[in-house]
């Protein structure tokens, strides 16, 4: 695949900002796989995006050729920048990197015994902490310093967020709602007991509250310090999945699992606008441009859309009906709906240089496996010796990934009944025919 020329930090900084570009709806595409997270460089000129494709992008403008970022083995959920010249990311492959953005390198940070869900930034640029599926936060030097992990919740954590004077808080699948004091010997404080899992975290910094938004749909602003109720914007959808307030804190934006966004005025809590930005699909990570004129949004595509801040419903194209996962199921016929609900975010069926997590599907039969020139299979399975053909396919959804090719890259997943399979099968029979074959 072509890449885009190195990008030095002073490139950066030539390039037409983005943040130029926020009075004006645009898209930022080229992933092969939805964005789970966005970030905006401190000064709002580049964009990195954290992909389900393995990859992470990083973007100088509108129309400028994105430049990726490839060290994790798995989907990358977070990436954040520290600098100009240094960025952090987290993925499921439960490693965090720490890259040099102009040199396009990254050496491994830290490692969870689960996925990296989310990453924040101390006040003074010291620390990256980390949320992890495994339970715990870690806290990395980017300096001087030793690691810490932090326990006390009792199921996957979220998200995090540092306070102004150092402290952190924390969310997590218990339902609870933490305050870390650091240090030596660092301590926590329950501040909110939601009775479900919060997924979202934002802190008002100097005005001193808190937002969070919860599996049950549960969306609540309260007293950072005190844990008292200051807003309850809940409005009946759930999950709760991404947050982002303003640069100057006064909008707060609310994303969910059904494709609204939320903007809230944070001087008196009223909705200020509420529309549905994706037809199809949640909304999975939000975030406002550098300089708070701009909202960045992203879900069930491939793509980073932004628009006006101040649009309404400048949002209704973020889920394009051109994608073929997109389309009404009841247009398919069941093999292809299989293929599209176990498949299609990884794969394609085409040789056309498609950014997926995993390799193209072109020519599958007969193909042996871990074989595919170009793509970086994991060692566990380029030690295997079979041939992709009707009966490995069958096995490997019978039984799962988990345990047909135990130590590779491929999430879990099963299709339990037999007839699904076959009509898997032959869907693909047709479908991955090299093109020259299908003339």
């Amino acid at each position: 695949m072509t890449r885009a020329p190195v990008l030095t930090a002073l490139a950066l900084i030539l390039l037409p900002p983005l943040s130029a570009a926020a009075a004006e709806f645009f898209t930022l595409e080229g992933h092969g796989g939805p964005i789970k997270g966005i970030d905006v460089a401190p000064s709002g000129e580049a964009i990195l995006t954290a992909s389900f494709d393995y990859s992470i992008g990083l973007w100088s403008g509108p129309d400028a050729a994105p430049r990726w970022l490839e060290g994790h083995n798995a989907a990358v959920n977070a990436a954040i920048f520290v600098d100009a010249a240094r960025a952090v990311s987290g993925g499921d492959d439960f490693e965090l990197r720490l890259w040099d953005i102009a040199a396009g390198r990254s050496t491994v940070l830290g490692r969870h015994q689960g996925k990296v869900n989310h990453l924040a930034l101390s006040p003074d640029g010291r620390w990256v902490a980390s949320a992890s599926w495994d339970g715990t936060i870690g806290l990395w030097p980017l300096g001087d310093g030793s690691p810490q992990i932090l326990r006390g919740h009792d199921g996957a954590v979220n998200a995090t967020a540092f306070a102004p004077d150092g402290t952190l808080f924390s969310v997590s699948a218990d339902g609870t709602l933490r305050h870390w004091t650091l240090g030596e010997t660092p301590s926590d404080r329950l501040i909110v007991n939601h009775g479900f899992g919060i997924n979202t975290l934002v802190l008002g910094t100097t005005r001193g509250w808190l937002a969070y938004g919860a599996v049950d749909g549960g969306t609540r602003v309260i007293d950072a310090a005190t844990g008292a109720e200051l807003a309850d914007l809940t409005a009946d959808r759930r999950p709760i999945l991404a947050m982002d307030v303003s640069p100057d804190l006064t909008r707060l934006a609310v994303g969910d699992g059904e494709g609204y966004i939320m903007v809230v005025d944070t001087a008196d809590w009223s909705i200020e606008r509420d529309f549905r930005a994706a037809t199809r699909g949640p909304i999975w990570a939000l975030h406002y441009s550098g300089d708070g004129q701009g909202i960045h949004a992203a879900g069930i595509d491939d793509a980073l859309f932004s628009w006006p801040a101040g649009d309404p419903g400048g949002g209704a194209a973020l889920a394009s009906d051109e994608q073929s996962f997109l389309r009404d199921p009841a247009t398919m016929g069941n093999g292809e709906r299989q293929f599209m609900r176990k498949c299609s975010i990884c794969h394609e069926l085409t040789g056309d240089g498609a950014r997926r997590a995993g390799p193209s599907l072109e020519g599958l039969f007969g193909r042996r496996v871990g074989a595919l020139e170009g793509y970086a299979y994991s060692a566990a399975l380029k030690g295997l010796g079979f041939v992709w053909d009707e009966g490995t396919i069958d096995d490997l959804f019978e039984l799962g990934p988990e345990h047909f090719v135990p130590g590779s890259k491929m999430p879990m997943q099963r299709i339990a009944a037999q007839s699904d399979r076959d009509d898997l099968i032959a869907f693909l029979r047709k479908a991955t025919l090299p093109q020259e074959d299908k003339q």
